[in-house]
């Protein structure tokens, strides 16, 4: 189910940031799809933690793969698939080293990896397939808005999704304890 839900997610941010215009909130410019790759990062964690590492990149490069495909499919330039798959390859494969290597409890694992790996797939994205580098759909002056709007979504998403997850780790850890 935890594949599942990984794939499903990037899959339907693909489609829904195809569908519908981006939110923009004063300065901000936020992709609609945006709102499901914060809960990418959280599904790749729950991933990781059942599959481990080495199988969590398997994963890894068949969402790659699938995520790449739908935007083709969904008429997006080859520069931007480019940048989307650059972006997910580099912000995944941050947010696995990280979410490995911290020895905190899961929500803060969860928190921590996914800040940085929203962080890089911001800042890659918009600017290798956004800006006047890449796609030129955006001007100079608006990139650090659309970085940051999607900064913030993601972080916010981040932060829930640590925040539910740290009871249910809660119950989890009390079970193992009492047996």
């Amino acid at each position: 189910m935890r594949i599942l839900l990984y794939l499903v997610s990037i899959v339907a941010a693909n489609v829904i940031t195809a569908a519908f215009a981006p939110l923009h909130l004063g300065m901000f410019i936020i992709p609609m799809g945006t709102l499901l790759i914060g809960a990418t990062f959280i599904f790749r964690d729950l991933v990781q933690n059942k599959y481990g590492r080495a199988k969590t990149y398997m994963f890894i490069a068949t969402a790659l793969m699938l995520s790449a495909l739908v935007s083709f499919i969904l008429g997006d330039t080859l520069l931007i698939v480019f940048a989307s798959a650059l972006s997910f390859a580099v912000a995944e494969t941050t947010d696995t080293e990280i979410y490995t290597r911290l020895k905190l409890p899961m929500s803060w694992r969860v928190f921590y990896s996914g800040l940085v790996g929203g962080l890089l797939d911001s800042v890659i994205f918009v600017i290798i397939g956004l800006s006047p580098i890449g796609a030129n759909f955006l001007p100079w002056e608006a990139v650090p808005a659309a970085i940051l709007g999607q900064v913030i979504v993601k972080t916010i998403i981040q932060g829930i999704g640590a925040m539910l997850l740290n009871p249910v780790s809660n119950m989890f850890n009390n079970k193992a304890l009492s047996n």
